[in-house]
């Protein structure tokens, strides 16, 4: 009988998971609100289901005999598959650490219960809360949504005005009563991303980050691998993640983790218990060798995914994805000259054709598309984005024109 796997999204990021999961020859099922998400169209079947609402999923898993549930470059369904995994009995993240990864002010707690290296942060409930904070730290604080992702509802604020403009941004994001307000750290921001499975940690890879600001807004933009580092600072960055995947509780899953670093230190900013999203899969099987997204699937099949360090290619890679500065309309795409950008070394996928509307940076969901390149020069990587973008008309105006403004 054909295994069926449940895949809670359909948007760009759960794309290739959908369509490896099809490729392994599964039954998909994606659960999505309905809207325009391009993983509607692929999956075998279509369930229109908010994707946090784990007793509907519940129902539904029930009757279908799913063999599976899983999620990628997403936090909000990661609670949902917690669940699914400890009501079915499915392999997944154990439920109490999929809720700790998905609320910011829970995880805080169980990495300073556990003696985790992470900014000081309060929880605040009203608008007066948040500036006793704000006083409390001292300028600069981060205020963030505890409950979003995709650097939605999280702001830096280095006045009273701010801090107040931060605090309506976050509750207007929130499903929760409350935020948080952190400490603000000068330091390098990273990732890190692993895999664990069966109990060990598999997978350990710490990468640097292209950021892009808007407004109080730092937003990842991209991401390169490896992150070259001192031999002293990568053990201090491997203590501090395996130390928040304790505190966590997290197995039998993908991790994805912010990290800031200095010379001689690193701190946990926050841990996701899935993928993460701005092609980090593409770029981990690239990097690695091998097919991170079978490697998903396998272990929410109940595989028990191995990973053995001299497997590892190491081939130096780096992705990025396509903004737009304003809102408008895509009026050209130069589709031959992007297809003589493409090649085995270069990777270039669109999320949207001529005619759609596409809105100025904010978020990570702002995006336009992704590139992907197989180099560890980041010269070589701007060269090639600068030419993508020269393809891309919006409202007859070169994107590559539009982003240097």
């Amino acid at each position: 009988m054909q295994k069926k796997l449940l895949i809670l999204g359909a948007g760009v990021y759960q794309v290739p998971l959908i369509l490896r999961a099809k490729e392994m020859g599964l039954y998909t099922i994606a659960a999505s609100y309905a809207g325009p998400y391009p993983g509607l169209a692929i999956a075998d079947e279509i369930w229109e289901v908010d994707t946090t609402d784990y007793t509907t999923l519940l129902e539904k898993a029930k009757t279908a005999h799913i063999s599976g549930v899983c999620t990628t470059g997403t936090d909000v369904s990661v609670i949902s598959v917690g669940y699914l995994c400890r009501e079915l009995h499915l392999c997944g993240i154990p439920f109490e650490a999929a809720s700790l990864a998905t609320n910011k002010a829970a995880m805080k707690e169980a990495f300073v219960s556990h003696g985790v290296s992470t900014p000081e942060a309060h929880k605040v409930y009203t608008r007066e809360e948040a500036l006793d904070a704000f006083h409390l730290i001292g300028a600069p604080v981060i205020v963030k949504a505890v409950d979003s992702s995709g650097s939605r509802g999280i702001n830096r604020a280095d006045s009273e005005s701010e801090m107040f403009l931060a605090w309506e941004k976050a509750m207007q994001v929130t499903h929760k009563d409350y935020a948080l307000v952190e400490t603000f750290i000068t330091a390098h921001e990273i990732g890190v991303d692993g895999f664990i499975s069966g109990g060990k940690i598999q997978l350990l890879l710490p990468h640097d980050k292209f950021t892009h600001t808007t407004g109080s807004t730092t937003l990842p933009e991209g991401h390169c691998f490896p992150y070259p580092c001192s031999d002293a600072l990568t053990q201090k960055i491997h203590d501090q993640v395996k130390e928040a995947i304790r505190a966590l509780g997290l197995d039998n899953c993908a991790f994805n983790s912010d990290v800031l670093v200095t010379e001689d230190n690193a701190y946990i900013l926050e841990m996701g218990g899935r993928a993460g999203a701005t092609c980090i899969p593409e770029l981990i099987s690239i990097y690695t060798g091998l097919d991170y997204y079978g490697c998903l699937i396998r272990s929410a099949l109940g595989e028990t995914v191995t990973i053995l360090p001299e497997t590892i290619q190491a081939n130096p890679c780096m992705a990025r994805l396509l903004f737009s500065k304003k809102d408008g309309i895509i009026t050209e795409i130069d589709s031959e000259a992007l297809n003589t950008l493409r090649n085995h070394k270069v990777s270039v996928s669109l999320d949207y054709p001529v005619g759609a509307v596409v809105s100025a940076v904010q978020n990570g969901t702002s995006r336009i598309g992704q590139v992907v390149v197989r180099t560890n020069d980041p010269m070589e990587m701007e060269e090639i984005m600068s030419a993508v973008r020269h393809t891309i008309k919006i409202d007859g105006v070169d994107l590559e024109k539009l982003w240097n403004e």
